[in-house]
């Protein structure tokens, strides 16, 4: 899979500044025991291409980026050490182009339009956008998506826990780079757990996953409609949205009017990206029924199952 579609798969990069490369394994394992398997680790240190190295010989399941390139020359020692990208915070033609010409995937930073005609220019259309928040956020990446339809951008420079959902929830950020969850404190600490958990929380946070409701497999309509009238009587919820093979006891039971997927039923799962949501469960080791999927008219997945069951529940991904 091209890198930066896993990249936007990811979702969430976490941008790293080590001052002691030794740092950078248990940085990088906690990120991904977090359930961040991603890392850009920037050259504002001299451990930098020693960090890389490290991390990709002990963790090369990691996507590894490298940040704040600012020459030909960081460029070649990061991708020899092991990167699989290459990150500038501007767009230096000489430098892109050196990339290119490498075959080194390369996100430039791009601040207006002329930036991003600059980066067309070169064939390139993910682009970053540093520094996101100084510079008008999400207001001006939208301004600038408009001319530019086939432009996904790559914000970093004050995304946080508050305002990732909103950036991400705009089609035309590909992934967002943030450091909230790799604190300068924590790693002069060696302080991984806090690492790992703050990962994770910013995993939670991303997808959003939450129980869009369960259904209830039933022999036939008959039961489903006699046990949806208890279940209505029972918690006073309505019941609506009746179709051929099911009806809602307000939006969290749906009764079935047959024996349909799982052993007793199907739970399903909102978040607010599909794919995205996907491919971070697989990274735990879930697998999906590729057959079972659907799609949105733009391409973006709206709903998918597991292959297998949990508990005896079928579980699906449905878009939020």
């Amino acid at each position: 899979m091209d890198m930066l579609k896993q990249l936007s798969l990811a979702g969430l990069v976490p941008v790293i500044k080590v001052k002691k490369a030794e740092d950078a394994v248990p940085l990088c394992r906690a990120l991904k025991n977090g359930g961040l398997p991603v890392a850009e680790i920037t050259f504002r240190t001299d451990a930098a291409e020693e960090a890389i190295r490290l991390v990709h010989e002990a963790l090369p399941e990691v996507l590894l980026g490298a940040g704040t390139v600012l020459t030909c020359e960081q460029a070649d020692r990061a991708w020899n050490a092991g990167a699989g990208y290459i990150v500038a915070p501007g767009l230096n033609p000489v430098v892109v182009k050196h990339c290119i010409d490498k075959g080194y995937p390369v996100l430039p930073g791009c601040a207006n339009p002329s930036d991003i005609e600059a980066a067309l220019s070169f064939g390139l259309k993910t682009v970053k956008f540093f520094p996101a928040e100084a510079l008008g956020g999400l207001k001006l990446i939208k301004a600038m998506a408009a001319p530019y339809g086939d432009v996904k951008f790559v914000p970093t420079g004050g995304i946080n826990e508050k305002n990732l959902p909103e950036y991400l929830a705009f089609p035309k950020i590909a992934a967002c780079g943030g450091s909230w969850m790799v604190p300068d404190d924590a790693i002069e600490a060696k302080d991984w757990d806090k690492i790992e958990r703050l990962a994770r929380e910013a995993v939670n946070v991303m997808l959003g996953l939450h129980v869009k409701h369960i259904g209830v497999n039933n022999q036939d309509a008959e039961t489903a409609v006699a046990e949806a009238k208890k279940l209505s009587a029972l918690l006073g919820w309505p019941m609506q949205k009746e179709s051929e093979k099911g009806l809602f006891v307000g939006e969290s039971f749906e009764m079935m009017k047959t024996w349909f997927r799982g052993t007793h039923g199907h739970i399903a799962i909102g978040t607010k990206n599909v794919d995205r949501a996907k491919w971070h469960m697989e990274q735990r080791g879930f697998a999906f029924d590729e057959e079972t999927a659907t799609f949105t008219p733009d391409g973006r997945m709206k709903f998918i199952y597991l292959k297998d069951e949990i508990a005896g529940f079928a579980i699906h991904l449905m878009m939020a």
